[in-house]
């Protein structure tokens, strides 16, 4: 379907090259038949200003009253031009063209009493002949472009086949796809080997900064775990205070960022699995509002439907958009179940313009009004989100606020 659509696109490359070769087709063409007009033209006028002063030459000195009763003695009878040039010159021709359909060469002579004299020629013939080139030559040249623009159109789909395939492989790694190779690296002698090999290695050099910032946050998070236990296990050793419940709420934070650190390891890693089973959506997402204990306002709209879907790794994504919503948006927190899919949306100032069309990153948190953080939630929340099969998109409300929409398959 994709290449039907590519081959009915009037602006695609393949119609704008066939277009380039009809016109040029078109212009050599027009430029060559007007030459071969004007060229036959000529020759058909000379040829028969020639017959016309030989048939001139032949009845002035021929004694036979046939020939002689050719000639025009009258220059009313004659045209006009010619008149005035054989007065001017002594002798003269003119092609009378005013009769469209029978036109004559004229050939005149001033005899030496001051008489004209002149004789025509029939030209209707040559007229014909060259009105017959010229359909001809309109004829075949029509003919060839027919011919040339479907061949110029399908040679130039081998360049357009690896175009789209360019294309095709640069949407795949915007996509995520970061395996996505045109396959054309290595061939050199054009432009689009060109193109392709560019996009591999960046595709390659992309690849490998991911790679490295995915080590990088694994290596980190596995580095903070075991002094963090201490912290953890050291902050219960404190006697009860102010400055204790500091320290244990600070700790307490540093917990929950490593611990979203080495689950997004994890998830960059590929290596969990998803346990899926049938879960009754609107039961299990009240349970899990209630495990956050953060407030909101739940409200389900039409018939119970059960998700397939992970419920730890749901209770993950509910949680994280909850807490999320408290932290950088302003209550009341509404979230609504409709059938598979699940809403959260706050009354803050909505989501950055920067997650709208990138989507989570990782220690980014946007906007200076939606609060601080990591950008860790809403990260953790998007890969486990890929991981169960469902869709979680962002957009922001149009009376104000941010929504986040979760859709989960069907059980």
């Amino acid at each position: 379907m994709e290449n039907v659509r590519g081959l009915l696109h009037w602006r695609s490359l393949r119609w704008r090259i066939a277009l380039l070769v009809a016109v040029a087709c078109g212009a050599m063409a027009l430029t060559v038949g007007l030459l071969v007009h004007r060229s036959t033209y000529e020759r058909s006028v000379n040829d028969g200003a020639a017959k016309a002063h030989s048939a001139l030459e032949t009845a002035l000195g021929s004694d036979d009253p046939d020939a002689g009763g050719s000639l025009v003695h009258r220059t009313e009878e004659m045209p006009p031009d010619l008149v005035r040039e054989a007065r001017d010159r002594g002798e003269a021709h003119v092609l009378d063209e005013s009769k469209r359909y029978r036109p004559q060469m004229w050939a005149a002579r001033k005899l030496p009493g001051g008489q004209l004299v002149a004789v025509s020629v029939d030209m209707t013939p040559d007229q014909l002949s060259r009105a017959a080139l010229d359909r001809h030559m309109w004829q075949y040249s029509l003919l060839v472009l027919a011919v040339v623009v479907p061949l110029s159109a399908l040679a130039a789909e081998l360049p357009n086949r690896r175009l789209r395939r360019v294309a095709r492989t640069a949407r795949r790694i915007e996509g995520g796809d970061l395996a996505a190779r045109t396959g054309m690296r290595g061939r050199t002698g054009d432009e689009i080997a060109e193109i392709s090999g560019t996009v591999d290695s960046m595709a390659d050099s992309l690849r490998e900064r991911l790679l490295n910032e995915q080590r990088f946050t694994a290596d980190v998070a596995h580095e903070l775990r075991t002094p963090l236990m201490g912290l953890v296990t050291s902050a219960e050793l404190l006697p009860e205070s102010e400055a204790t419940d500091l320290v244990r709420d600070r700790v307490q934070v540093l917990r929950t960022l490593v611990e979203d650190l080495l689950e997004i390891s994890r998830l960059d890693a590929g290596v969990e699995q998803a346990d899926l089973r049938p879960v009754a959506l609107a039961d299990f997402v009240a349970e899990a509002l209630a495990r956050t204990g953060a407030e909101a306002r739940l409200a389900v709209r039409g018939a119970p439907a059960v998700a397939r879907t992970d419920p730890r790794r749901l209770d993950r994504i509910l949680a994280n958009l909850v807490v999320n919503a408290h932290r950088h948006g302003r209550p009341p927190v509404d979230v609504g179940v409709d059938g598979t899919t699940v809403v959260v949306r706050d009354h803050g100032p909505g989501f950055p313009d920067s997650l709208l069309t990138e989507g989570p990153q990782r220690f980014r948190t946007g906007s200076a009004e939606r609060g601080r953080g990591h950008g860790l939630g809403l990260t953790v929340a998007a890969g486990q989100a890929q991981l169960i099969g469902a869709s979680l998109t962002f957009h922001n409300a149009a009376d104000g606020g941010a929504v986040a929409t979760l859709r989960l398959p069907p059980g």
